[in-house]
């Protein structure tokens, strides 16, 4: 059992979303914290993401549920359309009886407020250190804790470590060291100011238009002066997984059969960033010791279930109450932790390479998708989801 009055740290590797939730859920059970970021600033790079209820539960039990709601767009509904003949293959409301359902509402917000959140939650515990352009290069632990070495050469003393540095962790490199399964999708992300945005979709919804091996999103951000939007396409050319500056005449080469009230999406961004994306398999061992994996690290995923950022604030908040009913012992708490997010994890990996196909359908394919939902009743999609959106801190432990 570790006491947290004792002088070491817990070191956390990675300063996004889910390494900032983590330090919060530690510094809520009373340890003191050292963030290693590699990143020259504090920030976030992308544009929008969504919060299903099951985000802002875990917002609330790390203490910046307010700062979260107070950036948020609360949406009217979400929908799917058929980019090709504007079929509206389904909608679902989002308002009162989903938020009585779920306990918290459905929303978007741009990441980089839902990460502002989390760091001034950070910033107001005043027991989170935050070191940037550090780079964990390797890890070695004992009986007593775990030591860092940095690019630098420091080597960094902590009393356990999580894993939080993303979709290429070179934590999860030492102790698993898998390979990633690069999918051929690619995703271009802008964000188009409300004057620049068509009055034709300037919807308060999550919308997506799906069309073969394509599809396009756009929902409101920041009070809905602004929009994000974001296209997918299979890319043609052999990808490796990364972040780049996008080209708008490749965006456009791709979405030539779509509609035309969809196909205004692709012309509006004056600058658009590309995301070549890829996922791992899922794994049923994140925890080694005293040293542990969290969001991206444990569990990288495609965007299609929209879940990637909310997983990883149930991992840090599923972190923190481990910690709790096994009194801050390191090991028996990350075992645990471990045994309850494993499953719900992969599912929703496994879930997000479906839906991909889902999305992409063509031909009968794409007639059985648009078949799909057709008459289904709001209640009945709020049954589908309660997998999803009924977690909360209260049952986020499994059985011990």
């Amino acid at each position: 059992m570790t006491s947290p009055s004792q002088e070491l740290p817990v070191l956390v590797a990675g300063g996004g979303i889910g390494g900032l939730a983590a330090a919060l859920a530690l510094v809520r059970q009373g340890f003191r914290v050292k963030v290693l970021e590699q990143a020259p600033e504090i920030g976030e790079i992308g544009a929008g993401m969504q919060l299903g209820p099951n985000a802002f539960h875990a917002f609330d039990a790390l203490g910046v549920g307010e700062q979260a709601r107070s950036r948020a767009v609360y949406t009217d509904f979400m929908v799917m359309h058929d980019a090709l003949d504007e079929y509206q293959v389904g909608k679902i409301p989002t308002g009162e009886a989903f938020r009585q359902r779920f306990g918290n509402p459905y929303a978007v917000i741009h990441r980089a407020d839902a990460h502002g959140s989390l760091l001034e939650g950070v910033q107001a515990s005043g027991q989170i250190q935050f070191l940037t352009s550090t780079r964990v290069e390797r890890i070695e632990q004992d009986a007593a804790g775990v030591t860092v070495h940095d690019q630098h050469g420091t080597a960094h003393r902590g009393l356990a470590l999580i894993g939080a540095d993303g979709v290429k962790s070179v934590v999860r490199q030492q102790f698993v060291g898998d390979e990633a399964r690069v999918t051929g999708h690619v995703v271009y992300r802008a964000v188009v100011d409300k004057a620049d945005f068509p009055e034709d979709l300037r919807w308060n919804a999550a919308s997506i238009w799906v069309g073969p091996n394509c599809h396009l999103v756009h929902y409101p951000l920041r009070g809905g002066e602004q929009y994000n939007v974001v296209v997918t396409f299979h890319s043609r050319e052999a990808e490796e997984w990364g972040v780049k500056e996008g080209s708008k005449e490749e965006v456009q080469s791709y979405f030539q059969g779509i509609c035309p009230k969809a196909r205004q999406l692709i012309d509006l961004p004056k600058s658009w960033k590309r995301w070549a994306t890829a996922d791992r398999e899922p794994i049923g061992q994140w925890s080694y010791g005293r040293v542990t994996l969290l969001g991206d690290a444990a569990h990288p995923t495609t965007q299609y279930m929209a879940q990637g950022a909310c997983m990883a604030i149930e991992d840090a908040v599923t972190l923190g109450e481990a910690l709790r009913v096994n009194h801050n012992d390191f090991e028996k708490a990350f075992d645990l932790y471990q045994r309850s997010r494993v499953a719900r994890t992969a599912r929703i990996v496994l879930s997000s390479r479906e839906m991909g196909r889902i999305y992409h359908a063509s031909g009968v394919e794409r007639l059985v998708r648009n078949d799909l939902w057709r008459g289904r009743s709001p209640e009945r999609f709020y049954d589908a989801m309660e997998w999803l959106y009924g977690w909360n801190v209260e049952n986020c432990l499994a059985p011990r």
